[in-house]
């Protein structure tokens, strides 16, 4: 390999910082708390792995997910969470735990870029890495691969909306943020708003992104 290409291999995750109150400026960016498992999709060497976040085996569980990541640019690292969906297309964290014992929908969504065809792009920023998963990871993937959505209107509202709604709760990271890996710096923070582990994705939340090849 080029010396200045790396290998994609499992990276230690980086954290949320647990906040009462999330912050509101225009530097950060909100996406909803998911009510999943964090996980990471690895392709080298043309083959293709799930990983948890304390890298145990996810392929075997989740093989439709691991079929659909197989169009990654080879040697590319992705971050997302696992997440089952029940009969009304709601998140469902019961029914991801019992996964298996019954025909449930699994969707992956993915939200962050830190490896892209053997470049590492953990340094850039937050909206760099977004960026480069808009332009060359999304176009090539289809379901139950999915885009991580971006909420878009205020912090006041969002938090309405969530709580309204009986939603989970809220996730802020800095635009500006790099990846720290395996570190819960404060550069992404969660809020907690209810404690239902069931919501609808739905109010503020624009529609996600269905990728299709």
């Amino acid at each position: 390999m080029p010396p200045n290409k790396v290998k994609a291999n499992f990276i230690e995750p980086m954290l949320l910082l647990r906040a009462d109150r999330l912050p509101d400026d225009s530097k950060w960016s909100y996406e909803l708390k998911l009510d999943g498992y964090r996980a990471l999709a690895i392709k080298s060497s043309g083959r293709v792995q799930l990983r948890s976040r304390n890298d145990r085996d996810f392929s075997r569980r989740y093989p439709a997910i691991v079929q659909a990541l197989a169009a990654l640019p080879d040697e590319t690292v992705v971050g997302g969470e696992v997440v089952a969906k029940d009969e009304a297309g709601r998140p469902a964290f019961n029914l991801l735990q019992n996964y298996g014992s019954a025909k449930i929908q699994i969707v992956y969504y993915i939200f962050d870029l830190l490896v892209l065809n053997g470049r590492d792009f953990m340094q850039q920023p937050l909206i760099g890495r977004r960026a480069g998963l808009q332009d060359r990871v999304f176009p090539r993937l289809s379901e139950p691969v999915r885009e991580g959505a971006v909420l878009e209107a205020s912090l006041p509202d969002l938090v309405a909306a969530v709580r309204a709604q009986g939603l989970e709760g809220l996730v802020a990271k800095r635009q500006d943020s790099r990846y720290e890996s395996g570190q819960r710096s404060g550069a992404w923070q969660k809020m907690r708003i209810n404690r239902s582990q069931e919501f609808v994705i739905g109010g503020y939340t624009p529609r996600p992104r269905i990728l299709t090849r």
